[in-house]
């Protein structure tokens, strides 16, 4: 499998109100060989990843990295990145931020908030080619967590297969015990036959009687 084959298994979310700077951050990706999802704000990220107001994550897609303008109307990117970092299904989800405005107290911020990267804009094909690394360690955790659920499979499996066989196992006990009764009994029967044979028998006017 080449290079390209396998970045094509990357999906990103990108989100700006800008719609210039999604379409240059979108066909950067997609030169990379990346699935891309574009939205125009953070409320409507939330809404895609399926991260309910109630905290829970109805999430179908599967993302590999999020890369988020920092200033947006209403959720700003740091906003979209405490949320995201907050949530226990999607906090894995490695974040990137842009910007415009090159502000060291916006960038640590963000960096200490978990953003694994910030770059300003605009962004080019050297930043984007910065994401992979990023990206391959959710596929790695992704590929971890389906070799658990197939583990667990397979103990599932197992174990029902062991519960027929202890069935059977009580019912041959069963059965043994049935036949051993079966020839108790037969032996008891015999043995009175046998008491029976060698008792003495007398004739009384011409009648045999025991």
């Amino acid at each position: 499998m080449g290079m390209a084959e396998a970045e094509s298994q990357f999906h990103v979310l990108a989100v700006d109100d800008s719609i210039i700077d999604r379409k240059l951050v979108e066909r950067l990706l997609k030169t990379s060989s990346c699935q891309v999802t574009t939205v125009d704000s953070g409320s409507k990220a939330l809404e895609f990843l399926g991260l309910q107001e109630d905290g829970n994550n109805h999430q179908e897609a599967e993302i590999n990295l999020i890369i988020t303008d920092y200033c947006m109307p209403g959720m700003t990117g740091y906003d979209l990145l405490k949320k995201i970092k907050e949530s226990s299904s999607l906090r894995n989800i490695p974040v990137v931020i842009m910007s415009s405005e090159n502000v060291p107290s916006r960038i640590n911020r963000c960096l200490e908030g978990g953003a694994e990267e910030f770059f300003l804009k605009p962004v080019r094909l050297s930043d984007v080619n910065k994401l992979r690394p990023h990206m391959m360690k959710t596929r790695s955790k992704s590929q971890q967590q389906d070799a658990e659920k197939i583990v667990t499979q397979e103990k599932i499996e197992i174990a029902s297969e062991e519960v027929p066989q202890t069935e059977s196992n009580t019912e041959q006990n069963q059965q043994q015990k049935l036949q051993a009764n079966n020839n108790n009994k037969r032996k008891a029967i015999e043995e009175n036959l046998s008491l029976d044979r060698t008792r003495p028998r007398y004739s009384i006017n011409g009648l045999t009687a025991v």
